[in-house]
């Protein structure tokens, strides 16, 4: 009779955990004497900038930790709901600051970076290690059904502005009209995704990148609290430092917004997406860039455009400049192009991160 050999206890904290959670601590630390002390704007900026990545890294594993106690759907649903808080109080005290076109070009930027930059470098990094990658042909066609709705249905108050339509004289109530839909469109995409998610349960704990739950449920939750209340102070000084630095660089207020401001929120997806494809899970990957996207357009757009009128922050509304429209539309259509596809190569993904580029760079001048 074999006696099996006792397993060894989960270890609560690993060594990448002990690591974000000492930088994020000491960055923080240095941004606030940063901000107080009176130092240089730009390097102000930077520390700012660098804590808001790390902590951006502690508020998806606090999420993630929390969420797998209640299995994967109520994980997706509040990824969804507190994965992009870092770049939401960027926004809201850019909002304060009346940094409006940062706004803007920030909510662009995020869903440009997703899908040129970060799909890019997904298929650039898994190609180049594993060849052709699988995307999972029916489930990369809904994510990206969902994707050119939310974003269309978030660029119709440009068109009409464009063309001169009646609607185009009420922008404003147009756009709040316009976030509440998409609000309501997200609320009801709900059920079915926890449907969809329990539904496939059963192989969930073989899924890739899933490991059951290390942290216990007190800690998740307060590590979540104090990185998200540490994420609203480090955005505030992160903004004040931002005008005084894109002054001194020389930097517009749509670069700012499009590259800057995008790529600081969204640094954990970013390096979530491409960790993944270099494993060969090119599927998981995919689906993990992609919702990103679609969470901005549904839910963090809608959001700010509310925010800003209640609270009487600088008015936000979704009418975008014609370059932003442009490469917004480009990007969605070059994503879809790819995913109904089914596959993609290293090639494919050199070309979406040349041509983020070539977009980011048309913005350096305004």
């Amino acid at each position: 009779m074999s006696v099996s050999a006792p397993q060894a206890p989960t270890e609560v904290f690993t060594r990448s955990d002990r690591i974000v959670v000492s930088a994020g601590g000491a960055l923080c630390l240095l941004a606030g004497v940063a901000h107080y002390g009176g130092w240089n704007s730009v390097l102000a900026f930077l520390v700012s900038a660098a804590a808001i990545c790390l902590l951006a890294s502690l508020v998806g594993r606090s999420v993630e930790q929390l969420g797998d106690r209640f299995g994967a759907g109520a994980t997706g649903v509040l990824q969804s709901a507190l994965g992009n808080l870092p770049e939401l109080f960027i926004c809201i005290f850019s909002l304060k600051a009346g940094l409006v076109d940062v706004v803007r070009a920030a909510l662009v930027g995020s869903i440009l970076a997703n899908l040129l930059l970060v799909l890019g470098l997904a298929f650039l990094v898994g190609g180049l290690r594993h060849g052709t990658q699988q995307l999972g042909s029916e489930r990369a066609r809904t994510i990206v059904v969902l994707m050119l709705l939310s974003v269309t249905a978030w660029v119709i108050p440009s068109l009409a502005h464009f063309v001169h339509a009646p609607a185009s004289e009420h922008e404003t109530a147009f756009s709040v009209i316009v976030s509440v839909v998409l609000l309501g469109l997200f609320a009801l995409s709900l059920p079915f995704s926890l449907r969809r998610t329990a539904s496939e349960s059963a192989g969930d704990d073989e899924g890739p990148g899933h490991e059951p739950p290390r942290w216990p449920l007190w800690l998740a939750i307060g590590m979540l609290a104090v990185s998200g209340a540490l994420a609203a102070f480090v955005s505030d000084w992160f903004v004040t430092a931002l005008e005084p630095s894109m002054e001194s660089l020389g930097i517009s207020e749509a670069f700012a917004g499009l590259v800057i401001v995008a790529i600081a929120g969204n640094a954990v997806e970013n390096v979530v997406g491409v960790q993944l494809a270099a494993d060969g899970k090119s599927e998981y990957a995919f689906s993990i860039v992609l919702n990103s996207p679609i969470q901005i357009a549904l839910v963090l757009a809608p959001v700010l455009v509310l925010v800003s009128q209640i609270f009487g922050l600088a008015s936000l509304t979704l009418v975008l400049s014609p370059m932003l429209v442009v490469s917004l539309l480009l990007a969605i259509i070059l994503a879809g192009f790819i995913a109904f596809d089914g596959e993609s190569t290293w090639l494919e993904g050199a070309s979406l991160v040349a041509l983020y580029g070539i977009i980011a760079t048309s913005f350096w001048w305004g």
